[in-house]
């Protein structure tokens, strides 16, 4: 549930039964329209069958988590938990403290088998004749806005919904015969309502089957977890609409933003500016942005998530930008471009672009159908080591079989440390609760979208590397859908060469001049 709020006294409030009654009154009556069902609501129901049809029988809680406060009386914008998001629908902002919880259906003859009813405990529009109306600054009307109804719910998204305060008796209804899962990091305080249901089931047991008990219990927990995160492997075509959507976006984002490059470079602080610049963009297309935008300018492009975005941008530098715009359904992009501050690449920083981009060539290339998902790094980092070899940084070479020779200490991870890949929708690095042989050593199936982002980075003090180098980083990265015949890359509008990448600075400012 939401984390309690500090309020100096110096703020209360007084507010008597008289005024009480005024705020009451004298309002036009509410809209009765009813919400339309929301696009996403049969996606979601579909996402909902595939986990009933994993649990049958039991309860299964999957809470939306509560309201963090920043500072005081202060709160962060609230993001719900992913899979709460994910099998319901509700996205930026939705229904803080809400708990979905499915509940398993009995079947004719009393046994599980029948299926789970979602039921959505949240809290609902309240009525104006009450406190929190006017006078709860966390959660009445006056203060964040009109909340939906039960109703509004029941018909944007399929399901039923219940008052939040109706979730504490319920979650502990028949836990004696019903098994109970909850997805424990989401809310602390409503796992710890379901330990308290669980335990008050089995309170006549031993202590030792009881200790027991509760490890079970946690496995069962984590279990849910994973099934849930790796739910998301394998996309809709809703979802890949909403990543198509973002990836537009962040396409607008880094066009504006390259616009707005010698403006950065003019007022100082520029990393700071191109933040700005793209988070404004982000906000305005979609929810905001899907991470913390990483706006890395000369040698600050090689810390790998610098997100400090304090330095200066200067021409001569290449400006590393590692950023993605969230929809409002919380599916984000994620792409990288780096550019040259003064509109063309040094022969140096072309050298280093190019074999970056001949790597990530090739790991889009094995972006198929029943490769693994490894052999994506494994095509793009035997790229970047035949680079670094002719450049005389890998004295003892690559081996002849097709993959890097792991005896021989893997000397290129200096210079590109991460992997080339990962999943990516409603989290920027999604299903990360999958099992090494679920990810990365699982084959590539339709409907998955993942990164390509091979990297070079060489350090401004990196003595091993050629002068000309040092103080240089480079990362390219695109969003791979991956089709039942090959790939499809959604960002692939975004020019990606080092010829492409200066044509579509200067175009830009061509058309900014004119």
């Amino acid at each position: 549930m939401s984390e309690e709020q500090k309020t100096s006294p110096s703020r209360k409030r007084p507010t008597t039964d008289e005024f009480r009654a005024f705020v009451a009154t004298g309002w036009a009556p509410r809209d009765t329209g009813v919400t339309p069902r929301a696009e996403v609501a049969d996606h979601a129901a579909r996402r909902r069958d595939a986990v009933s049809a994993a649990f049958p029988g039991e309860r299964l809680v999957v809470p939306a988590g509560g309201l963090k406060v920043r500072s005081n009386d202060c709160d962060y914008v609230f993001r719900p938990h992913s899979a709460f998001a994910h099998l319901t629908g509700l996205g930026s902002d939705r229904e803080p403290d809400a708990v979905l919880v499915l509940e398993p259906r009995a079947s004719a003859d009393g046994e599980a088998g029948d299926g789970h009813e979602a039921v959505l405990y949240f809290r609902p529009l309240a009525d104006r004749d009450t406190e929190e109306f006017f006078g709860d600054s966390r959660h009445g009307e006056f203060w964040v806005g009109a909340r939906p109804t039960l109703a509004d719910i029941e018909s944007e998204l399929g399901v039923t919904a219940r008052h939040i305060d109706e979730f504490g008796e319920a979650v502990g209804k028949d836990a004696g015969q019903v098994a109970i899962r909850v997805v424990r990091d989401a809310d602390a305080e409503v796992a710890t309502r379901v330990d308290k249901a669980r335990a008050a089931a089995a309170e006549t047991q031993e202590s030792a089957e009881a200790e027991t008990r509760v490890d079970r219990q946690r496995e069962a927990d984590e279990q849910l977890a994973a099934f849930l995160s790796t739910l998301r492997f394998v996309k809709d075509e809703w979802e890949v609409e909403q990543m198509r959507d973002a990836v537009d976006g962040t396409h607008k984002g880094f066009d504006a933003v390259i616009a707005d490059l010698p403006e950065a470079v003019r007022r100082g602080r520029g990393e700071r500016w191109v933040e700005g610049v793209f988070g404004l963009h982000a906000r305005h297309h979609g929810n905001g942005v899907g991470y913390d935008s990483i706006c890395a300018s000369g040698d600050h492009a090689n810390t790998l998530h610098w997100i400090k975005n304090t330095g200066d941008i200067k021409d001569g530098d290449l400006l590393l930008l590692d950023a993605g715009v969230e929809v409002d359904s919380l599916f984000t992009a994620d792409i990288t471009r780096t550019l040259p501050v003064s509109g063309t690449f040094t022969d140096a920083q072309r050298k280093i672009y190019d074999a970056v981009f001949a790597a990530q060539e090739a790991g889009i290339a094995a972006c198929k159908p029943g490769n693994r998902f490894s052999d994506v790094h494994a095509a793009a980092i035997r790229v970047i080591a035949e680079h670094l070899h002719e450049w005389g940084l890998l004295p003892e070479g690559i081996d002849v079989e097709g993959t890097l020779d792991a005896d021989h200490g893997q000397h290129h991870r200096r210079w590109m440390v991460h992997g080339t890949s990962h999943h990516l929708g409603i989290d920027v690095h999604d299903c990360a609760l999958a099992t090494r042989e679920e990810y990365s050593d699982a084959e590539l199936k339709p409907g998955m979208v993942l990164t390509v982002e091979p990297g070079l980075y060489f350090k401004a003090d990196d003595e091993l590397v050629p002068d000309e180098f040092r103080g240089n980083g480079v990362r390219i990265e695109d969003d791979i859908l991956i089709t039942e015949d090959g790939c499809e890359n959604l960002s692939a509008a975004m020019p990606r060469s080092s010829d492409e990448v200066e044509q579509w600075i200067a175009r830009i400012w061509d058309g900014a001049e004119a």
